[in-house]
């Protein structure tokens, strides 16, 4: 993502998760479990200090809070600048992608993909 601090998988899907528009602490939880189909499960000591990293880079804002049952929630937002640091990754990730699976397929481990799907 940005140069100054490298990133983690963890990183990727949190900012991910915050596309669509904000969301509180486990609603961010919920949706990483959904986009990394359950393979990453965000612990709350994780969540929040990637939340207050990602705060201070300016990558994400809090958007507002609300009483909930007696219990304060925290929604996030993804800032211009999150969001520009989040496409840059994807792009890095999917040139990586490419390299790797056209290196298999001249290795002859996964066949070519039929026109506009994966193999």
């Amino acid at each position: 993502m940005s140069s100054s601090s490298s990133r983690t998988e963890q990183t990727f899907q949190i900012l991910t998760a915050l596309v669509d528009g904000p969301l509180h602490g486990y609603g961010i939880i919920q949706e990483v479990g959904r986009l990394s189909d359950g393979r990453t499960q965000l612990r709350v000591g994780t969540l929040y200090g990637a939340l207050d990293r990602l705060s201070g880079e300016g990558l994400l804002v809090l958007d507002r809070e609300e009483t909930v049952s007696g219990r304060l929630r925290r929604y996030y937002r993804l800032t211009d600048a999150g969001a520009r640091v989040l496409a840059e990754e994807a792009e890095r990730l999917s040139r990586q992608a490419s390299v790797a699976l056209e290196r298999l397929r001249r290795r002859g481990t996964i066949q070519r993909a039929p026109r506009g799907g994966m193999a």
